[in-house]
């Protein structure tokens, strides 16, 4: 290929071009993008866009910053859009700026919806200048593009196919000892995890608390790999999403923060705490049907919130357990049973334990067995019970499409403040006998 042909030379060439352009592509990856630029500008469009869209996404980009704007505009136009879309997104916001404005409308339009990915996604997080090597490369012309892009702590390079197909990924070593000629599809290791650009940003801090890895490559719909999240990324991704959950377990929402002006604290908080309230009003009513046991025995007034507040925190541990494995992806619905019958034993045996330590701190304050005997049925009862409710709340809202980091909290605490008075004042009224 030359980039002064003669008539002849270049009708082959430009045959090349439109016949193999995979092929040319590899040749042309071998050249400065001063060479790229000029070799381009000297055939026809329709060939050379053929060509150009099937480089590596930073050779096609530094390509596209040095031809002529009519070029540029027709090798945008003509491409496949998600590649016309990748290698935008190689270029700087001024640059890309200027480019768009070259198209028609509705091809900027297009290009545009591609190149803005939703919030919170993948795409929103990965870095989209990242150089693949090809599988049918040899080590030598791999190592090429490692030295050409001049990026020091690299222990991995991605590998793609003749289509930019994503297959697997090479390590820097097997490159640095193997021999020039080798094919780097000899070379080539299977992916430990990769992620798409529109997946939520949930499912890429779900791929990583699986997978400990510094680098998690993305790709588009059809394969392609268009980006990779690094660790200092996937690190605040994390860092994010767990503060997400908090603030949501809390009716808190994750939009607002420390700085935000109280009007818009207000509206979003303000909902979760009128349903609080409901809640409050619920469990006041379990204690008002108890008014004369209670103005009886005022012992018991004392020592209600002892009970309330153990099984409160019985369930909230439970919660905390079961969230996580949710979050994990280590437990589905279909282990309910196994979940619900371990937090049944651990709710039994913290409650008799915690119940013996309570019977002993009421009988030397009290010095009534029957109030010491209340307390300890009505502590492993209690426990058993909010247990049960901090691994079935959470998996049930899954189940039914809701997330649980939304409204576990708020149905937990109204589950164990009504079952902690009521199996508290229940059993009172029925072992009143015992108090006089």
């Amino acid at each position: 290929m030359s980039a002064d042909p003669k008539p002849a030379v270049a009708a082959l060439n430009e045959r090349y071009l439109l016949d193999y352009p995979r092929e040319a592509a590899r040749q042309l990856e071998t050249m400065s993008p001063g060479e790229v630029a000029e070799l381009l500008g000297a055939y026809a469009p329709h060939a050379a866009v053929r060509a150009w869209e099937a480089l590596a996404p930073d050779a096609a980009a530094a390509s596209l910053e040095l031809v002529p704007d009519a070029l540029a505009r027709h090798f945008l136009t003509e491409a496949e859009p998600a590649v016309a879309a990748q290698v935008l997104a190689q270029l700087k916001p001024k640059l890309r700026k200027r480019l768009l404005s070259l198209l028609e409308a509705q091809v900027a339009r297009e290009l545009r919806a591609l190149l803005d990915y939703p919030e919170d996604s993948a795409g929103r997080v990965m870095d989209p200048q990242v150089t693949p090597v090809r599988e049918d490369q040899t080590v030598v012309e791999a190592l090429a593009r490692l030295r050409a892009l001049k990026r020091r702590g690299m222990r991995e390079m991605f590998v793609v196919n003749g289509e930019g197909v994503l297959v697997g990924r090479v390590e820097i070593q097997d490159l640095a000892v193997s021999e020039d000629s080798q094919p780097v599809r000899e070379l080539t290791r299977g992916l430990v995890a990769a992620v798409r650009d529109v997946d939520p940003r949930e499912d890429v801090v779900n791929v990583l608390q699986q997978h400990p890895i510094s680098a998690l490559p993305v790709i588009n719909h059809a394969g392609r790999l268009v980006g990779v999240i690094r660790q200092a990324a996937l690190v605040s991704a994390i860092e994010e999403e767990a503060s997400a959950d908090i603030l949501s377990m809390v009716g808190a929402s994750p939009d607002e923060r420390a700085l935000s002006t109280p009007m818009f604290a207000v509206r979003k908080r303000l909902g979760w705490l009128q349903i609080n309230l409901l809640t409050a009003f619920l469990a006041a009513a379990v204690v008002g049907m108890f008014e004369g046991l209670i103005a009886k025995f005022t012992a018991l007034a004392v020592l209600l919130p002892v009970v309330a507040g153990q099984s409160g925190n019985a369930g909230g541990q439970a919660l905390a357990v079961t969230m996580r494995g949710l979050f994990l992806r280590e437990i589905s619905l279909r282990h309910l049973p196994r979940v619900l019958a371990k937090e049944a034993a651990t709710g039994l045996l913290n409650g008799l334990a915690v119940a013996a330590t309570t019977a002993i701190g009421v009988y030397l304050w009290s010095g009534s067995t029957g109030l010491a005997l209340i307390c300890v049925i009505a502590m492993v009862v209690s426990m058993v019970i909010a247990g049960l409710a901090g691994a079935l709340v959470p998996m049930l809202l899954q189940r039914f499409g809701q997330d649980p980091a939304t409204a576990s909290t708020i149905i937990l605490t109204t589950v164990t403040d009504v079952t902690g008075f009521f199996s508290f004042l229940g059993t009172a009224t029925l072992l009143a006998a015992l108090l006089v």
